[in-house]
């Protein structure tokens, strides 16, 4: 599938998988960034991640229809607001959570890496175990065993010692393990702030670059002044190079 064409460079994606957890507003952050900055994507979004979506946004994301579903997922802001953003998937490669014969089942796919956001408890354990019973699940498995970039954002409380000891058990196979914790340093006045920040650390753990939120910088009362707003440019001609292209 995709052959590269003459003329053309060889597609060196980030996977990122979406599981069941709830916190589809991280993964909406982390594919608009990852496309603002440039990056290739390859999505795979499980059966379970769909009823979440569907449950926290109202959409349906279809195989048959995944760029349609995608558009209108990521156009919308973490209040729910749709049109808050406009997305450019030019980028993006679905993968059906079924096809284990995909690209990302093989570890001669050539991939950046994997961010795994929101992962469930059920995801962290098939892929601390190697269960491999879908793709994310595989793609994961491959990621660790080519050495690859592999970021868990773990979204679940409490956690009890079984998950504990397989994030243990990640953390030694060479995956980064980032739990979906906000922070409040950086002055968050929106839920958009808070989700930005999770997603902001997930892609500081892949060596992405982005401004999804303020950085400490070593003086207190920093965050009083507020997130840079969602408008700010981070480019001189107004583009924001890092969120995608807000509406508002």
């Amino acid at each position: 599938m995709n052959p590269v064409k003459p003329g053309e460079t060889r597609r060196t994606p980030w996977i990122v998988g979406v599981s069941g957890a709830s916190g589809t507003p991280y993964a909406a952050s982390v594919l608009r960034a990852l496309l603002a900055a440039g990056e290739s994507v390859d999505l795979v979004v499980s059966r379970a991640s769909r009823l979440t979506l569907l449950d926290e946004t109202g959409i349906s994301f279809r195989d048959a229809h995944w760029r349609d579903d995608l558009r209108e997922w990521l156009s919308r802001g973490a209040d729910g607001k749709p049109g808050t953003f406009t997305v450019d998937l030019d980028g993006v490669r679905h993968w059906a959570a079924g096809d284990l014969a995909a690209g990302p089942s093989s570890g001669s796919y050539p991939s950046k890496g994997m961010l795994i956001v929101p992962a469930s408890t059920a995801c962290v354990a098939g892929v601390a175990l190697g269960l491999s019973k879908d793709l994310l699940q595989r793609a994961a498995s491959v990621t660790l065993k080519e050495g690859r970039t592999l970021v868990v954002a773990v979204r679940e409380t409490p956690l009890n010692g079984q998950t504990l000891r397989q994030l243990v058990a990640l953390d030694d196979a060479g995956a980064t393990v980032v739990p979906a914790s906000p922070a409040f340093y950086a002055g968050a006045t929106h839920i958009q702030d808070l989700v930005d920040f999770v997603a902001g650390r997930v892609l500081d753990a892949a060596g992405v670059e982005h401004r999804l939120y303020r950085r400490w910088k070593g003086e207190l009362g920093g965050g009083s002044d507020g997130p840079r707003a969602p408008h700010e440019p981070s480019e001189p001609n107004g583009s924001d190079a890092s969120r995608g292209s807000r509406t508002d």
